[in-house]
């Protein structure tokens, strides 16, 4: 069962963004702005798991500024514009006192692999190019944009619930 694999205890949940918090598409208006959309369950998944004492935040690779706004409407820690990741990744642990090992990370692409990897727990969406759904712990029933955030959430929840 997939929340056997999560670390005990989960210490921080670490997002990608584009493809797993949003269905890896971008709307671009005729001046150039742009725009994402995102699953509002998995805000209020982020929110729980925070309340239950996780760490929530997120790496991209994006330097799109709707990245932050995101971020700081969620009240999650982000960072973007990361070419390298996993520095970053080790960083922030080391910064929060804990271990990768109790670090649960969530991506969709090649630029994710090496936190998939190195994290306790690394988990793909259903939608995940081929590289990250090769280096997942486990891969998600939920696209990314749909819910798949909010599914990990519960997955996180149930597994603290377990002890």
């Amino acid at each position: 069962m997939r929340v056997e694999r999560l670390p005990s205890p989960v210490r921080a949940l670490i997002c990608d963004f584009d493809g797993v918090l949003t269905d890896n598409r971008v709307i671009v208006r005729e001046d150039g702005l742009e725009s994402v959309v995102c699953d509002r369950s998995d805000g209020l998944g982020l929110q729980m798991v925070r309340d239950a004492g996780v760490a929530v935040g997120v790496l991209s690779k994006e330097r799109n500024p709707v990245v932050a706004a995101r971020c700081k409407k969620l009240g999650i820690e982000c960072v973007q514009g990361i070419d390298d990741k996993l520095p970053k990744l080790r960083s922030w642990a080391e910064r929060l006192g804990f271990g990768l090992d109790s670090v649960v990370y969530v991506g969709n692409d090649v630029n994710d692999v090496a936190c998939i990897e190195a994290s306790g727990c690394g988990v793909a969406v259903a939608d995940a190019y081929e590289p990250a759904l090769a280096a997942a712990d486990f891969v998600l029933e939920r696209r990314g944009g749909f819910g798949a955030v909010r599914e990990l959430c519960d997955l996180i929840l149930a597994r603290r619930a377990q002890g």
